[in-house]
């Protein structure tokens, strides 16, 4: 058996990425590639890591009944309380804790270069550098926020220059090949009146001409994920769009393929392999997990007290929907709510639960637990106000009154005067999608760090629910397979799948990736 390919793994997050690269497995079920070392400095996501790292100790369909015991919430609420003192497992956590370190780039670069020394080894085999420096700054939303700011300064921001930090790792330890994931603002941000993508585009070409590292030279050939080889590809050849290669939702994000220049003028790298026409759509993903309610917030919260904040005082709204001509729509509220007053839906819960459904309608093998627990964890509901509520059950009405073919979901303009939200900003234009529907039939938008704050952007698009999704509906839009646990609070759970690079786009990345080094 040839050992697997080692990987680095900066800025990982809760793994994402990393998951991806490890799932990539040869006919025997070994996998091409092992994660030796990732590094993250957000306590809750490394947290997430550790336990992933963890559970990838174990070969497949052996992984101990401890594991699952603590998905249950059985041993504890944190893995470091019963799971990681387990005595017959002791190894196997020093291996997680030894490949999972808690640390900060450019705060921590001695203790990080010295452990990637020693997770290299002596004698270093062609090696890969995965990893996404942290985008706030590059993103539109983060750039937009910005410009309110008179004090901020893009040139002073040290988030405009993580990717320096991971430039450092590639020209002291010279990776046969990397891959650099980042948000689309990348494309346009500026510094100085200067795209920043063309200066690190040049750096990550000849990174000791930036850095002047007393290391041997060393260049690189940057390539396109999506388009054949090209001679001099425009920044803009490096947006891999993952709807169109399997993954359920509009994701759009850049993502470099560095390699080594001794190995590049030996190989030609293949491209992600398009699914276009065959989307996978939001009710593929989702529709087979267990329906749930919402919960009430700033009110004592029961089954009852929910569905009558819904039920209760329409008569108004549906007489304005009339006159509005939106009859579908205030038919099948009023449908939904004879449902909604009879409902029996629990909340759910953080640990897992047994699922009797079949699995998802695309991409079942992916999400399934090897060992064919049908288990759902982190699906637990969230509480919003009774006002939010009624705005839920208009948007998703709406939406599924529009027709399969013409679905949509509402803006501003299409709400009731009676739904809209009490601030003066509402009819200005800025807030026109403040509402939005993951329409069933198609992707979904992305999943970002802000469905942490409020779930406005992130409807259920049944109206029976009335609610924004879960934890786990995310990540299963993210593809991330049911039995990946994440720790920690649920904000802090909803801004670790928000920040993560989908896993199952990351295997087909790996796939590619293997076969630069086996050539």
């Amino acid at each position: 058996m040839t050992a697997p390919i080692k990987i680095i793994d900066l800025f990982a997050g809760p793994g994402g990425l990393g998951e991806g690269f490890s799932s990539l497995i040869d006919s025997d079920g070994n996998p091409r590639f092992k994660i030796s070392l990732s590094i993250e400095k957000e306590e809750s996501a490394h947290r997430t890591l550790t336990l992933r790292a963890f559970f990838r100790q174990f070969p497949r369909n052996k992984v101990p009944d401890e594991y699952y015991e603590f998905l249950t919430g059985r041993l504890g609420k944190n893995p470091s309380e019963q799971l990681y003192k387990t005595n017959s497992l002791k190894k196997q956590v020093q291996s997680a804790h030894d490949e999972s370190r808690c640390l900060t780039l450019g705060k921590d670069n001695k203790e990080i270069h010295a452990a990637i020394d020693e997770a290299l080894g002596r004698n270093i085999e062609p090696w890969v550098l995965i990893g996404g420096p942290p985008c706030q700054a590059y993103s539109l939303v983060g750039r937009a926020r910005n410009k309110g700011n008179t004090a901020y300064s893009a040139e002073n921001d040290h988030r405009n220059f993580l990717y320096l930090e991971y430039l450092k790792v590639i020209a002291k330890f010279q990776p046969a090949v990397f891959v650099m994931e980042n948000v689309k603002g990348m494309l346009s941000a500026k510094i100085n009146g200067k795209k920043i993508i063309d200066d690190i585009l040049s750096d990550l070409k000849r990174p000791n001409d930036s850095l002047k590292l007393n290391v041997h030279d060393v260049e690189y050939e940057i390539f396109s994920l999506s388009k054949e080889l090209l001679i001099n590809p425009l920044p803009t050849d490096f947006l891999i769009r993952s709807e169109e290669y399997g993954i359920p939702q509009a994701r759009h994000r850049v993502i470099l393929l560095g390699v080594r220049k001794d190995i590049a003028n030996k190989i030609t790298p293949g491209v992600l392999t398009s699914n276009k026409g065959s989307s996978v759509t939001v009710k593929d993903v989702i529709s087979d997990l267990p329906k749930l309610r919402s919960g009430l917030s700033k009110f004592p919260d029961s089954k009852q007290k929910w569905a009558t904040s819904i039920t209760n005082g329409n008569k108004e709204l549906f007489s304005e929907l009339e006159k509005m001509q939106l009859k579908p729509t205030a038919e099948l509220m009023q449908e939904s709510i004879k449902h909604i007053s009879d409902s029996k839906l629990s909340r759910g819960q953080n640990w897992s639960q047994p699922s009797l459904s079949k699995g998802p309608k695309k991409l079942a093998d992916w999400y399934q637990d090897p060992s064919g627990r049908n288990l759902v964890c982190n699906h637990e509901t969230r509480g919003h106000i009774k006002e939010d509520l009624k705005r839920y059950l208009f948007c998703s009405c709406y939406s599924a009154s529009s027709g399969l073919s013409t679905q949509q979901t509402p803006k501003a303009k299409d709400f009731p005067k009676i739904l809209a939200p009490h601030h003066g900003s509402w009819s200005s234009g800025k807030f026109s999608d403040r509402f939005k529907v993951q329409l069933a039939n198609k992707v979904a938008s992305t999943i970002t760090s802000h469905i942490s704050k409020d779930g406005h952007y992130y409807i259920h698009y049944d109206p029976q629910q009335c609610r924004s999704l879960t934890v786990r509906e995310a990540a299963r839009i993210q593809t991330f397979p049911d039995n990946y646990f994440f720790v920690g609070t649920r904000t802090q759970q909803y801004v670790q799948v928000g920040n993560a690079v989908p896993p199952y786009l990351a295997k087909q990345i790996s796939s590619i990736v293997f076969d630069i080094l086996a050539n």
